[in-house]
């Protein structure tokens, strides 16, 4: 239970510690140092979830609607990264990364990739017309044709949200560890923040809860929002030291328009090593990190989600898909086979794996942009998948302007 003695009063309380909730309290605190913020935490270290367990990729925005909130978020954000990097010298790489067509019946999607990233601005993009031209960036690489993207890196994410977190206690900020928020209570002014270490009053609540972001918002929201969060497993190997020769910076494949993942790529770590993957499967809990995590009231309540159900009929085949390339070792090495046919099983070892908080609506849409609702008390960050951590900057900035109108 909460401790009866410890209620305080807040500007704004921020809910969650991943990359975009220290975004925000930092563009906050940078603009209004008066603002008296705590951010609630539930773990013992900022960025334990999403922002700690992917695979480190500074997005160029290449992929994104123009004009939608990915797009514009990652193509600035993307700058805002690279600058705050370079002022804090933290590490990072633009090491390119090319995407490869390995049929004829990709190249139309790699056609309207390269016009995306002209319409978003993308300079120096370059067609790779052939496999010489390809083996010329990647040269254990097979493929009919490709794409170089020159603004693609690699970075440490975890790195950047501990410098969040350090200019946010530098700049008078509170951030809370081993604090779950249980309750949010709405009265006409103000929320009462109810979590398992204390109770508080915020004129502001912000929620970038992630893969919680819909049962924060459930809270206290009403009627019920359209959007579940459905968790997906992306499971890793790693190159054997003596075959990272094999790939040099990124290698990506045509992804499918239809479905919001970008498919079993190769990744250069830019503290070293080569990730291949993810793959792609449902998780049986919202922090099901391996196959044996199975939390039986959240699965239960992703079978019952009439969207995830539709989803699921939808792309039955790509989920059989996913599902056998997460217990097969021998089809998850076909898939990258495709690209690097010299990949053999024997070259890969288990690596990490990473949950993504994607939203789902009732009628079985999978929120391909960013989504964030609010009303006058709220703002609650209900879809923030990739790229939000290239985009954390930007959407900091945007969520802290929608505060700052209320202060």
């Amino acid at each position: 239970m909460p401790q009866s003695n410890s209620s305080q009063q807040y500007d704004v309380a921020i809910v969650g510690g991943g990359i975009v909730g220290l975004a925000t309290c930092l563009r906050l605190l940078e603009q209004k140092p008066t603002l008296k913020i705590i951010l609630l935490e539930k773990e013992d270290v900022v960025a334990k979830h999403q922002t700690g367990n992917n695979s480190g990729v500074i997005h160029s925005g290449i992929y994104y609607k123009p004009g939608s909130l990915k797009a514009k978020n990652c193509i600035e954000g993307y700058y805002e990264l690279l600058r705050f990097c370079d002022k804090h010298d933290i590490k990072y790489d633009l090491c390119g990364k090319i995407i490869v067509a390995t049929s004829k019946s990709e190249l139309p999607a790699l056609e309207n990739i390269y016009n995306r990233g002209i319409e978003n601005g993308l300079t120096g993009l370059k067609k790779l017309h052939s496999s010489a031209e390809l083996k010329a960036h990647e040269p254990h690489v097979a493929g009919l044709a490709g794409l170089f993207v020159p603004q693609t890196g690699i970075i440490d994410y975890t790195d950047v949200s501990l410098k969040y977190a350090e200019l946010i206690v530098g700049l008078g900020g509170n951030i809370h560890f081993n604090n779950k928020v249980e309750q949010i209570i709405t009265n006409s002014n103000h929320s009462t923040i109810v979590s398992n270490q204390q109770t508080i009053e915020a004129k502001l609540v912000i929620n970038c809860a992630g893969l919680y972001a819909d049962k924060v918002a459930q809270m206290s929201l009403k009627p019920k929002i359209d959007v579940q969060i459905i968790p997906f497993r992306g499971e890793y190997f790693e190159l054997k030291p003596e075959k990272q020769y094999l790939v040099k910076n990124l290698i990506y494949p045509v992804p499918d328009a239809n479905f919001p993942f970008l498919g079993v790529h190769f990744t250069r770590m830019v503290k070293g090593g080569v990730e291949a993957g993810p793959n792609a499967v449902l998780a049986y809990a919202r922090e099901g990190y391996r196959k044996s995590d199975v939390n039986i009231g959240e699965f239960l309540e992703i079978l019952a989600w009439r969207g995830f159900r539709t989803v699921a009929f939808k792309y039955w085949q790509m989920g059989l898909g996913e599902f056998y390339r997460s217990y097969s070792k021998r089809a998850f090495t076909k898939a990258l086979q495709r690209l690097i046919p010299e990949i053999k099983a024997n070259d890969l070892v288990p690596g990490g794996a990473g949950v993504r908080a994607q939203a789902c609506d009732r009628v079985g849409g999978l929120l391909d942009d960013f989504s964030i609702i609010e009303n006058n008390l709220q703002i609650n960050v209900l879809n923030a998948p990739s790229p939000a951590a290239t985009s954390s900057l930007s959407i900091g900035e945007t969520v802290a302007q929608m505060a700052l109108k209320r202060m």
